[in-house]
């Protein structure tokens, strides 16, 4: 038996590593970028750690049979999960480690964007001692409506951490009954009018043929003014230039993003110029602590597939 990781940015592997040697599993590490590249590392694997790398088909096809593949992190957008279950393997993910880190950069992100804390520190910096010029328009929180596209398990963290600033919030998600949306203290929106209605918006919701580039100039033009767009959830809800246009033309207020459609952000993103927008490297999920739990989580799958058992958090579907 074999136990491959595909690529990964972490500095050891000693976890995995042991758990594999445990099982009776040869253990290899790669670095893998391209399909073909990790269809190669992964032939004949009986279990597949996946960081980045895309996981098609083709690699799919050349694990083992009743192979197991786990992919390191909240999301599986690379890995292609109808192919894995179509050629019998099982597919696990780690939803649960880093609930907290994002919740409290997504929070991190909103506050410093609604006091206008980037726009502030540069203006310092440029020896413009201006709050007020800088600063307007600026609401006060009581009077700031903090909407959520989406509220499941992470938004539901970002609500608890800011419910004592006195925002009045908002919620847009299908799932969220008018019952539990009463009980959370959130006012029930369609998507149109938390568009219409919200201050800020915090995006909390799958990439899905939905949801993909939802926020597109046209729907950015429906925004206030002053709104603030923030992203921790998947960089393939927003189209980015269009918000970097939107940006640019005073079309909303601001954006804080930490994911993006491509990653690492590209050189030419007209992100990267657009005013008003705090960027991050992918980064809302990271403590100290949540390597670890990440890892050590992703070994707890590598021992179970060794024994025959299914993922700890099998990918829905």
């Amino acid at each position: 038996m074999k136990v491959v990781v595909t690529d990964t940015t972490f500095p050891t592997l000693d976890q995995e590593e042991r758990a594999a040697r445990k099982g009776g599993a040869e253990f290899a590490r790669f670095q893998a970028r391209t399909a073909e590249e990790v269809a190669e590392a992964v032939a004949g694997a009986k279990v597949a750690l996946v960081q980045f790398a895309p996981f098609t088909e083709a690699a799919a096809k050349a694990m083992a049979p009743g192979g197991t593949v786990i992919r390191y992190g909240v999301g599986y957008d690379n890995i292609d999960v109808a192919a894995t279950k179509a050629a019998g393997l099982r597919v696990g993910y780690v939803p649960d480690y880093c609930a907290d880190e994002v919740a409290e950069h997504t929070a991190a992100m909103a506050l410093a964007m609604l006091r206008k804390l980037p726009q502030l520190d540069a203006s310092v910096r440029d020896n413009d001692w201006a709050a007020v010029k800088v600063s307007r328009p600026l609401k006060p929180f009581a009077e700031t409506v903090f909407g959520f596209f989406g509220l499941g398990q992470i938004g539901r963290a970002v609500l608890g951490r800011l419910k004592d600033f006195g925002f009045r919030f908002a919620a847009s998600d299908p799932g969220l009954s008018p019952q539990d949306a009463e009980a959370l203290g959130v006012t029930l929106m369609t998507p149109e009018e938390l568009l219409r209605e919200a201050d800020v918006i915090s995006l909390h919701a799958p990439a899905t043929a939905e949801t993909r580039g939802y926020f597109d100039a046209q729907r950015l033009e429906t925004m206030k003014p002053h709104a603030i767009l923030i992203n921790s959830a998947r960089g393939q809800l927003i189209d980015e230039n269009d918000l970097a246009a939107a940006l640019r033309a005073g079309i909303i207020g601001g954006a804080a993003l930490d994911v993006f459609g491509t990653e690492p952000l590209p050189p030419e993103s007209p992100l990267r110029s657009a005013p008003n927008c705090l960027l991050t490297p992918h980064a809302a999920w990271y403590s100290d602590a949540a390597i670890g739990r990440l890892q050590g989580l992703v070994a707890e799958d590598v021992a179970r597939a060794l024994r025959g058992e299914g993922p700890r958090k099998p990918v829905p579907g």
